[in-house]
């Protein structure tokens, strides 16, 4: 089974509105109430493309409890570890100028919640893979995603990483079946800026070579970028008119990991997939109802580079 991990979850109110304007009333509509995080939101899409899957995170208060229901309702397997304090609220609003994205920072754990997850994590009887998403909570100890790397390695199932932490660089060396950073992460974590596909090959075979098995790259509206210590790829976006980013990458990361890992699928049919996916959400608030995915797949071109 694939399992999720998001330490950090959130329920996400999207919003929308004329203009925001300063020391003024804004009027709102369109409210829409989510339970996600970036692990939730994997097993999320995982669940609607009928692969196996489990959420595994930290949930305090009523809005953790909100997002367990919520879970609880439609993933096969949801096993929270319960702490104090309110898990956070995202605010997503949309005006006629763009869309703001305000990202609260969330509730701390405490040493006994870490020992609790990991020990959760070492009594999962049918642990395939663990996707390790999002920010790590406030509270834990510096060395708490090595802990549990180590502990699904004992193991003996693999890994996925999507952090926009630092630590990516170091946790390389337990070498992850894939990890999926995007353009924006890769200028923060190596100081590297993906402008052409020189440069991107660069960066691939550079973090293959410190450990990565997989390599995915996005990179938005520009497309995305693949290679596995074999080939070299790029894929294509596919067009549409944006309502939000929100959960597009997450969902590309379900997307391929069902494709390719789960199905054994190419990996041009996978990116295909993927991308067609990440488009299809980003078309709406949320994950939206996945309704065009194979319409847009058949229209996507991947290349090798």
């Amino acid at each position: 089974m694939i399992y999720t991990l998001t330490t950090n979850p959130a329920v996400d109110m999207h919003i929308t509105t004329e203009q925001l304007k300063m020391d003024t009333v804004t009027r709102t509509k369109n409210a829409a109430l989510s339970g996600n995080g970036k692990g939730v939101n994997v097993s999320l899409v995982l669940e609607r493309f009928n692969v196996a899957t489990g959420v595994l995170g930290f949930f305090g208060g009523f809005t953790g409890e909100y997002i367990i229901k919520e879970c609880e309702k439609k993933v096969a397997k949801t096993i929270p570890t319960r702490i104090d304090g309110e898990t956070r609220i995202n605010v997503f609003l949309v005006d006629q100028n763009g869309e703001y994205n305000m990202v609260n920072e969330g509730p701390a754990i405490t040493e006994k919640n870490q020992q609790e997850l990991l020990d959760t994590i070492a009594s999962l009887s049918d642990l395939d893979i663990l996707v390790i998403s999002g920010s790590m909570a406030r509270g834990a100890s510096d060395d708490y995603y090595d802990r549990i790397i180590k502990t699904v390695i004992d193991k003996k199932a693999q890994f996925v990483i999507d952090i926009s932490s630092k630590k990516l660089k170091e946790l390389l060396k337990y070498r992850p079946l894939l990890i999926k950073p995007n353009d924006d992460e890769i200028e923060d974590i190596f100081g590297i800026k993906i402008t052409d596909d020189k440069v991107a090959k660069d960066v691939l075979k550079m973090l293959y070579d410190m450990g990565a098995q997989n390599v995915l790259i996005t990179m938005g509206a520009k497309g995305s970028y693949f290679y596995n210590g074999d080939s070299f790829y790029c894929c294509e976006p596919y067009p549409v008119k944006l309502k939000s980013t929100i959960c597009a990458g997450d969902s590309f990361l379900a997307a391929f990991i069902k494709s390719r890992f789960a199905e054994k699928l190419s990996i041009e049919e996978s990116l295909k997939f993927a991308s067609a996916t990440g488009a299809n959400v980003a078309e709406h608030d949320g994950i939206g109802p996945l309704d065009m995915v194979d319409v847009y797949k058949e229209k996507i071109k991947v290349k090798q580079i």
